[in-house]
């Protein structure tokens, strides 16, 4: 196979690596019952005038499955962190004792898990969508090169070799989700 056609089936394959790691981070967003830490993750408060993640002005521990704390490094930071967990709308009432901040997690109804497998499943489509748009921007790129010269058994090879990374990666999607979803339903 020539470089260039390479070239664009590892482009194809970086951005859908890119793809996959970006529903990975989206899911772990996505509350399953137990704490996690990077439920935080994207909430910042203003801090010397800059807007700064929680777990940069605070330490952000897990003390068991249902409780999160959050012990800031400056206690004028309790009433900030408090605001900016309200208005990060995560579904948690944060309660400050005036030394931490913690977080205790109520047990998700039925009703509340099937939603948020809803949302963790639109996530997984809009990465299915993302990685089938790489695929086709790949493919169109291989048909520019055999415009250009690049024989037609190189460019078949090149858009059948494309074809199985997709395969692949929509298929690590629906592992992820599946992965989501076991860990979701489970009480």
């Amino acid at each position: 196979m020539s470089d260039d056609a390479t070239l664009v089936i590892d482009e194809a394959n970086e951005s859908m690596q890119k793809a996959i790691s970006h529903l990975e981070t989206e899911l772990t967003k996505i509350r399953a019952g137990k704490a996690n830490p990077s439920m935080l993750d994207g909430i910042t408060v203003e801090y010397y005038g800059a807007p700064t993640l929680i777990s940069q002005v605070a330490n952000v521990t897990v003390l068991d499955a249902k409780t999160i704390s959050i012990q800031p490094w400056e206690k004028s930071m309790l009433a900030q962190i408090d605001r900016a967990i309200l208005q990060a709308n995560i579904g948690i009432t944060p309660q400050n004792d005036g030394n931490q901040i913690r977080l205790f997690l109520p047990p998700l109804t039925e009703e509340r898990r099937r939603e948020l497998f809803k949302k963790a499943s639109g996530e997984g489509e809009q990465s299915k969508v993302a990685i089938r748009n790489i695929r086709r921007d790949a493919i169109e790129q291989i048909k520019k090169l055999q415009k250009d010269g690049l024989s037609e058994d190189e460019s078949k090879d090149a858009e059948t070799a494309v074809q199985e990374l997709t395969d692949k990666h929509i298929g690590l999607v629906e592992k992820h989700l599946a992965a989501k979803e076991k860990e979701m339903m489970s009480v």
